[in-house]
Formats: C-alpha cells, structure tokens, sequence
C-alpha cells in the first residue's frame, strides 16, 4: 500500500455528509442544536488557546501540543453538525457569502493604508 497517496479532497457537501453518516452510525443522535453551540464555543477555545501559546506570548505547558489542525477539524466538524441539524447547505451558504464579501469589500481592503 502506498502511503504517500493523497485521497482526492473532500467536497464541503461530501464532508457535511460523512459527518451526518457519522453520527447516525456512531453517535446514536446530533446533540441539542444549543449543546453543539455550546461544544463549538469550546472547540473555539481550544484553537485560541493553541494560537496564544504558538503565535502569542504564551508557551507550551508540559503535556501541550502544537494541534492546529486538531482544533480546526474539530470546529468544522461541530459546524457542519450544527449545519445538519438546522437544514444548512454549507456550499451553498458559502459560496453566498463569498459572493457577499467580493461585492461589499472588493476595494476595501485593497485600498486600506493598514494593510499596505
């Protein structure tokens, strides 16, 4: 078996759809839509904490791990419960709201003196 191979990339719908797939095999049942808010405030924290000991003045304390990708696959999951359980196609959603920011900020930040 190579193990170099890449697996083809996850489509948002593809990955909304194991999620769901996930939890009805495994999970026995989506927590409460405000459990999940709740859990996804959480995950948030995780992140920041990491960010904070990696990119902040923060260090490591014993037993802590640089899991960037940990932390962000956990909040991109808890979203797309939380996008299962109240009928959002992420996709969709998405490319809304690219659309959205392309059409209010398309100079905006281009022309912010901050940014320069």
């Amino acid at each position: 078996m190579d193990t170099n191979k890449k697996e083809a990339p996850l489509t948002l719908s593809e990955a909304q759809q194991q999620v769901d797939s996930w939890i009805k095999q495994y999970g026995v049942r989506y927590f409460s839509e405000l459990t999940n808010m709740a859990v996804l405030t959480e995950e948030v924290g995780e992140l920041a904490r990491v960010m904070a000991r990696k990119y902040g003045d923060q260090s490591f304390k014993a037993g802590e791990k640089d899991n960037i990708d940990e932390e962000v696959a956990d909040i991109l999951w808890v979203l797309l419960c939380i996008a299962n359980q109240t009928g959002v196609d992420v996709t969709e959603a998405f490319r809304r709201s690219i659309e959205k920011k392309t059409k209010r900020d398309s100079q905006r930040h281009i022309n912010n003196e901050k940014l320069k």
